[in-house]
């Protein structure tokens, strides 16, 4: 039996993730904690999942770390100073484990899978990504980690600057360029998580889209991570590895 807390608890993404947990067997759900409660009811854990907010996540993490508790992370807001942070923390306790994933839905994982193997052969691309309005950040996690994949297919594939002749943008029409690809943020209410990733060459196009259209599609992609967690040491990022996709 895993015995589970959640951060985050009262929010959209971890009220899914308790019921969730509730429904498998093998798991237990011993501590809901959301923002203000006090930490000590998870200090039995054996894995936390964290759907929290940038700004706590850090602190998060580390208060697990320290208590030898793995960790599922779901939060987004991570830079590679971030990540070198957890990884300086797991250095002290080698036997525990934390996984950070932009996206824990397959779909999702598949999506940024298949336009890595896209990538190398278009010369132009463009990231579209809808989100819900209370998102708190732009781009995407999903966005950044696909822009991340891509660009370095690109790199690899001796592709150079993707074709724009646009010279005058005051307004930022042409959206933000993250690693040379151009990204568009849609905040609307109505939805869920979506991405696009659009692959142009010469005489076609390629259109990858994915939609989560309830947030219960995360949570085969969160169960696996917490079943897993225990027996991957150290810092896993996304679950693609889990899955067999890499």
């Amino acid at each position: 039996m895993i015995r589970v807390g959640v951060f985050g608890a009262n929010g959209r993404m971890g009220a899914e993730v308790c019921r969730a947990v509730q429904r498998v067997d093998g798991l237990q759900l011993v501590a809901a904690v959301d923002a203000g409660d006090p930490h000590d009811e998870a200090e039995g854990c054996d894995v936390i999942v964290d759907f929290t907010h940038p700004d706590a996540v850090m602190e998060n993490i580390k208060w697990c770390i320290d208590r030898g508790i793995h960790t599922v992370v779901g939060t987004t807001g991570f830079t590679e100073q971030r990540l070198e942070q957890v990884r300086a923390w797991l250095a002290d306790k080698p036997e525990v484990g934390c996984l950070i994933a932009s996206n824990f839905s397959i779909g999702a994982v598949l999506m940024m899978h298949i336009a890595e193997m896209a990538a190398a052969y278009y010369p132009s691309v463009e990231v579209i990504e809808l989100h819900h309005p209370q998102k708190a950040d732009a781009p995407s996690g999903t966005a950044g980690s696909t822009v991340e994949l891509i660009a370095a297919a690109r790199e690899k594939a001796g592709l150079g600057e993707v074709p724009d002749a646009t010279m005058h943008d005051p307004d930022g029409a042409r959206g933000a360029v993250v690693q040379g690809v151009h990204v568009h943020s849609v905040r609307l209410q109505g939805l869920v998580a979506h991405q696009e990733v659009l692959f142009g060459g010469p005489g076609e196009t390629l259109t990858i889209r994915h939609d989560s259209l309830d947030r219960a599609s995360f949570m085969p992609g969160v169960v696996k991570a917490v079943q897993d967690v225990p027996s991957h040491p150290g810092l896993t990022l996304g679950i693609e590895r889990l899955l067999g996709i890499e």
